[in-house]
């Protein structure tokens, strides 16, 4: 069965939920490294998304552009802004669609990672959320059974985080932090990681 408006649905609800119980997690993460207020960001686009389920459409991409628009709605950060973005690039490459295969993922991945590279001037390497969007779009590529997808995208995350935590980061608000940010997890990266802990739920 591919990913349908009522699969999307029901992914979005268990995602928007766990960002509930995790949102002390990234503010406090966020606050050694950042403005403090990455659990506040994703919440508060969390709820949003909740808000607008019951009313998405049946096309994909187009219900797609309703959650990025959702999020940009309650959201001036610039993590908000570049997941937004990603859920823009998702929406146009599945514009009129009622039903995406699960073999599309890795490339609908792929693809958000670059747009969400250019608005955000980011590079790989760089200890960003685009190291892990670029390790799940290979980790996921050719993969078409949903669960092994998930289970391929949080080991990839898992293994990125912990292939940078070491690294200093070296764009963004984190960078002024320099040499502190060595030994701390990239708190984009995290945010990631426990959405796809939420779909996982």
């Amino acid at each position: 069965m591919p990913l349908d408006r009522a699969t999307l649905v029901d992914g979005l609800g268990r995602a928007a939920r766990h960002m509930e119980t995790v949102a002390d997690e990234l503010n406090a993460l966020d606050g050694q490294l950042g403005d403090g207020d990455l659990g506040v960001t994703m919440v508060r686009g969390a709820r949003e998304v909740t808000a607008n389920l019951d009313s998405l459409p049946p096309e994909i991409g187009e219900s797609l552009m309703k959650v990025a628009q959702a999020f940009t709605k309650v959201s001036g950060s610039s993590y908000g802004t570049l997941v937004a973005t990603g859920l823009m690039s998702a929406a146009k490459a599945t514009r009129g669609r009622t039903a995406v295969e699960w073999s599309e993922i890795s490339a609908l991945v792929a693809g958000a990672m670059e747009a969400m590279r250019a608005r955000g001037k980011a590079s790989l390497g760089d200890k960003t959320v685009l190291d892990t969007l670029d390790a799940v779009a290979a980790a996921t590529a050719g993969l078409d059974d949903p669960q092994a997808i998930l289970a391929a995208a949080r080991q990839a995350v898992a293994d990125t985080m912990d292939r940078f935590r070491g690294e200093q980061a070296k764009i963004g608000r984190a960078r002024i932090f320099g040499e502190k940010s060595i030994g701390l997890d990239d708190p984009g990266m995290l945010a990631f990681r426990r959405v796809l802990d939420g779909l996982a739920s």
